[in-house]
């Protein structure tokens, strides 16, 4: 089956197989450079001169980290829509790259944390190697079961409109995100890690693997955000 304006590109459930898994290598190399990306990008702002000033101007005050979710959101939309653009695959990949660079940025004060402030040394790459492992049997279970999670779209839309909703009252009125709320995000991040694997296996079109891995990359650092906190709640 064909679509209108793309002649030559296919949904990947309907592309041949070879060309579906060249679209899946394509796709899971992309969420491995970005990641390596993240690590590079988080290595360099930890070991700045003025990361301990950044950090202090961005959670100085319940306000100035609002601002600075809000902010981290407005870029996110952005870079998520020249991701999928269809004109320019360089925009998709400038998309890609603002997001991570996002990501980084809204990961430091956090990271930072936990390097300098907590007693366990591994803790990060604790956390990164278990948020790695849950990303790694969860999509497997997709790619085994061949089952379409798209379903789950309404539940997890709902979702993170609740948690939103639950982490602006929380920055508004002071109180803390406690141990149970870090669970469900994670559970909510294995969500979405699910939903869009099958999303790549059913419904993205072959050219898109710059939009599928930004999809993906994102699911997983919002399930390595979380795991983190729980590391450090024990700590």
């Amino acid at each position: 089956m064909e679509h209108s304006g793309y002649a030559d590109i296919r949904i990947a459930a309907e592309a041949a197989a070879g060309e579906r898994s060249a679209f899946i290598r394509r796709v899971y190399a992309h969420v491995a450079g970005a990641i390596l990306l993240f690590v590079v990008l988080e290595y360099v702002l930890l070991h700045m001169p003025f990361t301990n000033k950044l950090v202090e101007m961005m959670i100085g005050t319940r306000f100035s980290w609002l601002v600075v979710l809000a902010l981290f959101m407005g870029v996110g939309y952005v870079a998520d829509r020249w991701a999928r653009s269809d004109t320019s695959p360089g925009m998709q990949y400038i998309g890609l790259v603002l997001y991570v660079l996002a990501e980084a940025i809204i990961f430091l004060p956090l990271l930072f944390i936990a390097a300098y402030y907590t007693k366990d040394p591994n803790i990060i790459p604790s956390a990164g190697l278990l948020t790695l492992t849950l990303f790694a049997g969860l999509t497997g279970t997709v790619f085994i079961t061949r089952k379409d999670f798209s379903f789950m779209r309404g539940i997890l839309t709902v979702g993170s409109f609740v948690a939103l909703g639950v982490i602006v009252a929380a920055i508004l009125f002071g109180f803390a995100l406690g141990t149970l709320f870090s669970a469900a995000m994670v559970i909510l991040a294995g969500g979405y890690i699910l939903y869009y694997t099958s999303n790549i296996m059913r419904h993205y079109r072959t050219d898109q693997h710059v939009a599928a891995s930004l999809a993906l990359f994102a699911a997983v650092a919002l399930m390595f955000w979380y795991i983190l906190r729980l590391f450090m709640s024990r700590d």
